[in-house]
């Protein structure tokens, strides 16, 4: 599907604003482009959305389909079995580098907060525990790379991460169960250099996922 289209506001500069908190773009100005991935509210009212300029006035589910022709071959998994806050961050940044989806491990409800509505526009699937994530990830062909700082892990600056994987986190903490840990084909670490022993779950997931992008990514179809 071609992302071509008729300029709007955004496109046009001075109608794209910040005023009161708000971001984003007023209504469509001249004549209605004739095209069914465009919402008619947004158009008639603007669009606010965190949404880069490609995607303005177009309908959620458009703009998912077209996301869906861009999606990496990476998938993201994360650990829920204390309710944790970073969920949120790690959905709002596997939807920035395109992960095919994010799974939720263990508990189902997490808090949204922190995505950022990015989880609308994001697959999310979620797996009651860990063996059954883990026969997911087989039936898929995912090589399992966990993320834990612990001994005998290699540092994701020296290893090549598989094209296909699933990039598996822990809880913010205690880190990764042993019985996930034991399910990954490697463990990756990320190097440090200060006191602390480790990391916010939320910034691991970045570093790695920004890892597998520079390994694997067409660099030139970011936006």
């Amino acid at each position: 599907m071609s992302r071509e289209r008729e300029p709007g506001p955004s496109e046009l500069g001075p109608t794209e604003w910040v005023s009161g908190g708000e971001v984003g773009v007023g209504p469509w100005e001249g004549p209605w482009p004739d095209d069914p991935r465009y919402d008619p509210e947004l158009l008639a009212g603007g669009d606010r959305r965190n949404v880069v300029d490609a995607y303005r006035y177009w309908r959620r589910d458009a703009v998912v389909t077209d996301l869906d022709t861009r999606r990496h071959g990476f998938h993201v998994a994360i650990e829920n079995f204390k309710h944790d806050h970073n969920i949120g961050t790690v959905v709002r940044t596997a939807n920035a580098f395109a992960a095919a989806a994010v799974h939720i491990v263990g508990r189902r409800r997490w808090n949204r907060r922190g995505a950022m509505v990015t989880d609308r526009y994001q697959h999310l699937h979620h797996h009651a525990s860990v063996p059954e994530f883990v026969e997911f990830a087989a039936a898929e062909g995912l090589a399992i790379v966990a993320v834990d700082n612990t001994p005998g892990a290699h540092g994701v600056e020296t290893v090549s991460l598989p094209e296909r994987c699933v990039l598996l986190f822990g809880q913010e903490g205690p880190g990764l169960s042993e019985q996930a840990s034991s399910a990954a084909s490697l463990v990756v670490s990320i190097a440090q250099f200060g006191s602390t022993r480790s990391i916010n779950a939320g910034v691991a997931a970045g570093i790695v996922m920004h890892t597998w992008i520079r390994q694997h990514a067409d660099l030139n179809a970011a936006w």
